[in-house]
Parts: C-alpha cells; structure tokens; sequence
C-alpha cells in the first residue's frame, strides 16, 4: 500500500549532473526513506547512498564518494540524490528504500534490511 515515487533519471553524457529524487505516496505515516541503490543489467543491485534521520550523517560507496550527494526533507518526507561528474559506469536503474522507523542500524547497506522500494529510476550516461 505504501509506494515510493521516483524521478529525475534520464540520458546524458559523461561528466554531466543529474538529480534524482524519491517521495513517498499514499500512507506516508511510518515510512522513512534513507538510501539508494542501483542495478545494472547481469548485476546484483548495489549500495550506493545512505542518511541517518537523527543527525543527517551521511554514507557512501566508495565508487561514488566524492560525486553523489545524499540529501533529505524531513518536512516532505523525500529523498534526494544529487549525481555530478557521471561516468559510464554509473548507468544503472536507481532504486530509492525506506524503512517502517527512523532509527539506524549497521545493515543500511543490506538491500533485505529495507521494508519498502521504488520503482526504480533509469540512469543512462554515454561516453
């Protein structure tokens, strides 16, 4: 019943910026969402982002540290992902998670430790 609204994906070169961003829809009561992962086709879906709701603290894959960006709205309850300097190696379908608390824990980057998903958000960049 709860669903996560994802947008902001889209086809661009390399080096270009893209800002994605997830929303809760529906019941929004009891869903936090925190993290993002992606997917690329043959691979397993991957940790890229998190952010602790008590303090804003945020954590990073080592393949994007230094040019993606975690962001929250505690207000709208939405998630961001600010993505500069993309590379090829970026193209995957983006998927935002949530959680039924806000409260952390030290599996944030365990896709089964996560309640709710999005649809998913197709990130495309071309060399």
């Amino acid at each position: 019943q709860v669903q996560l609204v994802e947008s902001g994906g889209g086809l661009v070169q390399a080096g270009a910026s893209l800002r994605l961003s997830c929303a809760a829809s529906g019941r929004i009561i009891n869903t936090y969402p925190m993290a993002w992962f992606r997917q690329a086709p043959g691979k397993e879906r991957e940790f890229v982002a998190a952010i602790r709701w008590s303090d804003g603290n945020t954590y990073y894959a080592d393949s994007v540290k230094g040019r993606f960006t975690i962001s929250r709205d505690n207000a709208k309850n939405t998630l961001y992902l600010q993505m500069n300097s993309l590379k090829p190696e970026d193209t995957a379908v983006y998927y935002c998670a949530a959680k039924r608390s806000p409260w952390w824990s030290d599996s944030y980057y365990r896709p089964s430790y996560y309640d709710y998903w999005g649809q998913g958000t197709q990130v495309t960049v071309s060399s």
